[in-house]
């Protein structure tokens, strides 16, 4: 197969290819490891053990203590289960009904926001500056004490800007309500240590990280309290009822662990990548604009709007015309993509709705190469070429 017929994967922010390593520790819990955790036989015992262990092995991971980690079914769960349950226990117990989250949040927080909303609760959406970013100062304004959580993603899916974690969980601190982050794409990106961030809640993901879709965790600081969203037994000790799913969780926990030994590496490898990839494409075509400052996001993501002023095209000409190179490559976050509304995470950063509507998201892994990204890249300067101008 040559080069140019070769499919190159640049869609690493929606989910990552299975580390063969991860999955031959699936593969060996899927048939040595079947009892049911919560059972008292020798084979629900072993398989408790293996729940445990991995447990351990994620609180390590993110500086955690082992009671902290709960499982979940994935990212979304957990920021359903860090909003919600938190502002329904915080209500119930203090009568606070405020929730401040960013405007820029996945819609896993933003949409448990909005429901939040739907039962009597008041919502505020912190803004972004023009390069995605919050400003302390500002979300502080937008807390009080009737705040009954704040939520705040470490870094963007869309754009990877990397948000000032530490002081937004010091204005939570001064209001002694429980702070929430997101950290799905910055766990094996970025260091993540829960106490270093100050986050009393933070979701976690196992597929983003080259292991098995449909697993994740929630970490809720000791001390935090959250009002469960699912019931029917008393498994995660009461917060989260539900059978383990002990070989999806023993694969998260040797992803988790190996994105942690790579994480350097990983990052210096991709931060050539999007530089030879933005190379690439500014000095090929004109009118691009760069939806992040560089130096304040994830070196893994790289999203690139056409100047509206410039150019007349769609992210559904743009993504389908690169797939048919061979190139896989997405407008944003996949679990909108196929919405036809442009992306919020743009419009709260000030693009108006033609450039938000030609967007595309490169973001890079651990398995994609430098002759990857420059095919890629004389692609994309070609597909663009080929659109007629305003």
């Amino acid at each position: 197969m040559t080069p140019q017929q070769r499919h190159i994967y640049l869609d690493h922010s929606a989910t990552t290819p299975l580390d063969p390593a991860v999955a031959a520790v699936i593969r060996t819990h899927l048939d040595e490891t079947f009892g049911n955790a919560s059972s008292i036989h020798r084979y629900g015992r072993t398989a408790k053990v293996v729940l445990e262990e991995s447990r351990e092995r994620i609180a390590r991971a993110v500086g955690a203590q082992t009671a902290e980690i709960f499982f979940t079914s994935g990212g979304t769960e957990s920021d359903n289960h860090a909003v919600i349950g938190s502002a329904l226990y915080q209500r119930r117990t203090f009568g606070r009904d405020h929730v401040a989250v960013s405007a820029i949040e996945h819609h896993a927080v933003l949409d448990s926001a909005e429901y939040l909303g739907s039962i009597g609760f008041t919502v505020d959406r912190i803004p972004v500056n023009s390069n995605g970013f919050i400003d302390a100062e500002k979300a502080a304004a937008m807390v009080s004490d009737r705040t009954a959580v704040l939520s705040v993603m470490h870094a963007n899916n869309e754009t990877g800007a990397i948000q000032p974690i530490s002081a937004l969980s010091e204005v939570a601190r001064r209001h002694k309500i429980p702070f929430h982050s997101d950290t799905v794409q910055t766990v094996g990106k970025l260091p993540v240590n829960v106490n270093e961030l100050g986050a009393d809640l933070i979701a976690l993901s196992a597929h983003k990280i080259y292991g098995p879709k449909g697993v994740g965790a929630i970490y809720i600081r000791q001390g935090t309290s959250l009002d469960p969203l699912l019931h029917g037994g008393a498994q995660e000790r009461n917060n989260r009822a539900g059978t383990e799913n002990v070989p999806l969780i023993a694969g998260m926990a040797e992803a988790v662990e190996i994105a942690g030994l790579c994480r350097e590496e990983l990052f210096q490898r991709v931060t050539v990548l999007r530089d030879t990839l933005y190379s690439i494409i500014s000095n090929g075509i004109q009118g691009i604009i760069r939806n992040s400052d560089p130096e304040g996001s994830l070196p893994h993501i790289l999203s690139l709007s056409l100047d509206s002023r410039r150019y007349n095209v769609e992210s559904e000409s743009l993504l389908l015309n690169m797939d048919l190179k061979g190139v896989a490559v997405s407008s944003g976050s996949a679990c909108t993509s196929g919405s036809i509304q442009p992306s919020h995470v743009l419009l709260a950063m000030g693009r108006d709705t033609r450039t938000t509507a030609a967007t595309v998201r490169f973001s890079f892994g651990k398995f994609t190469t430098i002759e990857e990204v420059t095919r890629a890249g004389e692609l994309f300067c070609s597909i663009v070429r080929s659109f007629p101008s305003v």
